[in-house]
């Protein structure tokens, strides 16, 4: 009898110890987070800046007219088509600079993509858990996470974070975020908000750096639902995969490259460097570092390695480095839309196909750099197209001042259907374009 009793002690002792390391490693293992839908900002068409528009406004303004010849000439070859839009207040002659112009510009891009997806999946703004906006410039306060928090009557112990200065990447850092604070947060919904505001930011100075930024940024903005909620399993798009970030700051070239700064005359614009495309291929080379293991074939870190190891033994330059080849390890491409060299740059050093950067570029020509929400609009086009399927892997690719390149890898779970109600509703049809090269 007592051996008996001792046998059953220890078999209880075995299922307990097996119970609480089964619930030890459960509760270890990290919660899968899932994107559940976005919906991106479409610009009424009186919003629309045509060239000759912008020219007419320039001149209008009293501004320099070498200034406005200037931002004229890079305009012409920016790739940018007659449909790129910028906020009402910038088109008024003469413009003015107010904050209550700009809180109206970020409020009703805010508010118009978070309605279309709240109601798009008939979700209760109480059941957000997590709120995060991202804009670079524009820091007002309340806070932008706070005006969406009152607009929406959002409950009072939501987890709310707003992001400024970190660019054109600043989505990317929002979803690095918000998958950190899901993971700790388990079965919990998290809302991002990605947007850039025009209306402060105008520059009507002289200095062709930057003037720059009035040629290529223009309105935009996405809201992005991602969850870590097991329910959202079968009703989400996107898995995701992979997150790097890679900044070079340390190096004063880059973070010089993309500065907020005042001119001779005092006035406030953002300068952009004429280094800012090998900024950008530095950082890239950095992030595919990190990146690439994570995600090549086998096949192709063996071949870069070994073209390493070559170069390394024979000291000698003629043998150059291999490129992987990312098809292998993605079907779709998201590089921001930054500006047609940047696209450019990205193509050639990543040896890519023309429709693999096909949604940036037709991203660029029809809406232009919406800065960090750009990506969104990119993954919106792919999906238009009916090219989606499930099992695809999605490479977004984002840059930012300081200077940043981060990528998140996303992975499609099931078979993404055409939306009539995107940004790309009434345009999709046209695209592709063949746009003409203008030095």
């Amino acid at each position: 009898m007592r051996m008996n009793e001792i046998s059953r002690r220890h078999v209880l002792a075995v299922v307990l110890v097996a119970f609480l390391a089964t619930l030890f490693f459960a509760c270890r293992r990290k919660a899968p987070i899932y994107l559940i839908d976005f919906t991106c900002y479409c610009p009424p068409s009186s919003y629309r800046l045509p060239l000759a528009m912008f020219e007419e406004n320039q001149l209008y303004d009293n501004m320099d007219p070498d200034a406005v010849a200037f931002q004229c000439k890079i305009m012409a070859k920016s790739g940018f088509s007659e449909q790129t839009s910028i906020s009402p207040s910038l088109a008024q002659i003469p413009k003015i600079k107010a904050l209550s112009f700009a809180l109206d510009e970020a409020e009703t891009i805010m508010c118009s993509v978070i309605k279309d997806l709240f109601e798009k999946h008939n979700i209760n703004p109480k059941a957000i858990d997590i709120i995060i906006t991202n804009s670079s410039v524009f820091c007002p306060t309340p806070s932008l996470s706070a005006v969406v928090v009152n607009k929406f009557r959002m409950r009072s112990n939501i987890m709310s974070f707003n992001l400024s200065g970190m660019g054109c990447s600043a989505g990317i850092i929002s979803m690095s975020l918000a998958k950190d604070l899901l993971r700790v947060h388990r079965n919990s919904l998290a809302l991002i908000v990605s947007t850039e505001t025009l209306s402060l930011n105008w520059y009507t100075g002289k200095v062709p750096s930057m003037l720059l930024s009035n040629c290529l940024f223009r309105m935009g903005g996405a809201a992005i639902l991602m969850s870590s909620r097991v329910q959202d399993k079968h009703k989400a798009k996107y898995k995701l995969q992979h997150i790097v970030r890679t900044i070079t700051a340390q190096d004063d070239q880059s973070h010089g490259c993309v500065y907020q700064q005042v001119d001779p005359e005092n006035k406030e614009g953002i300068s952009i460097s004429k280094n800012i495309v090998n900024v950008s291929g530095d950082a890239l080379k950095k992030n595919i570092a990190s990146l690439g293991p994570l995600v090549l074939p086998l096949r192709e870190q063996f071949l870069y390695l070994f073209s390493i190891i070559c170069r390394k033994v024979w000291s000698s330059r003629r043998i150059s480095i291999y490129t992987p080849n990312f098809n292998h390890a993605f079907e779709h491409f998201c590089i921001h839309s930054g500006g047609r060299a940047i696209i450019e740059a990205v193509e050639r050093n990543l040896r890519l196909r023309k429709q693999d950067v096909e949604p940036s570029t037709m991203t660029l020509y029809r809406f232009g750099n919406i800065s960090s929400s750009s990506i969104w609009y990119e993954l919106s086009y792919i999906e238009a197209k009916g090219r989606m399927k499930s099992g695809d892997r999605v490479w977004q690719i984002a840059f930012g001042s300081g200077f940043k390149c981060n990528s998140a890898v996303w992975k499609c779970v099931c078979d993404v259907k055409p939306d009539t109600a995107t940004a790309w509703r009434d345009t999709i049809h046209s695209y592709p374009l063949d746009i003409v090269r203008k030095n």
